[in-house]
């Protein structure tokens, strides 16, 4: 990411795409949807046709976000664009020369993607796990710190408990915007309920609504989805 909280230096040169700014770094296509609030996709490494069928389940391209907040740089779910890895890393780099080495917070447990790799790279960079699943994150990742609901997160984070595989969503106050997993998902820019095929045995539609309906409590104005990207709350029916 080009210095998050401003643009400068000779790495950004303007690129086309969505949202107020959008900069392409070298193949790397990075866009800020709002002040200091950035999102990129990247091809998902496991992704197959069958994950997308019938206009249901996952596309190919996921999203992972990055915010600087209250003096932290804040990753959401990274990934790192394949054959695009040089100009993420110089990105990432400048933005720990003016911002401190990362928080990283993960809404799904099998969502860390590339954290252990960005994780080894900078001294002092963090890990975070729900605790509820800090067992099963694990065995795929080492984590650093563990939080809960109701906990102070790097950025002025606020972790909202979601139904569907103990995820966390995560609230932006400053952004007024919710970063979901895997509960919501977004096609062509409206926004729907998980597939029910997603559900655990122990898990049902109507607990899994509640959930989201929870968390549209803090009236949203922006949804940051991982699967799916930015996308208007109005167009999800809960």
């Amino acid at each position: 990411m080009p210095c998050l909280n401003r643009m400068q230096g000779p790495w950004p040169v303007p690129g086309t795409g969505h949202g107020p700014t959008s900069y392409r770094l070298e193949t790397m296509d990075l866009r800020e949807i709002a002040p200091q609030l950035w999102w990129w996709t990247a091809p998902h490494p496991d992704w197959t046709p069958a994950a997308f069928k019938d206009g249901k389940g996952w596309k190919e391209d996921v999203s992972s976000y990055a915010l600087v907040a209250d003096g932290a740089f804040v990753l959401f779910d990274p990934l790192i664009p394949k054959g695009e890895e040089q100009a993420f890393w110089a990105a990432v780099d400048r933005d720990v020369e003016h911002h401190g080495s990362p928080a990283i917070l993960i809404t799904v447990y099998w969502h860390v993607r590339s954290s252990q790799v960005i994780l080894e790279r900078y001294e002092g960079s963090t890990l975070w796990a729900h605790e509820p699943v800090r067992e099963e994150m694990e065995e795929l990742t080492r984590y650093t710190d563990l939080f809960k609901a109701g906990d102070a997160l790097p950025g002025g984070v606020e972790a909202v408990t979601m139904h569907h595989m103990d995820e966390a969503a995560f609230w932006l106050p400053v952004h007024k915007s919710l970063v979901l997993g895997d509960s919501v998902v977004g096609y062509d820019g409206r926004a729907e309920l998980a597939p029910s095929g997603w559900l655990r045995k122990h898990e049902s539609v109507d607990e899994q609504r509640a959930s989201v309906q929870r968390a549209f409590e803090l009236r949203p104005e922006r949804l940051l989805l991982t699967h799916g990207g930015p996308t208007d709350p109005s167009t999800l029916e809960v």
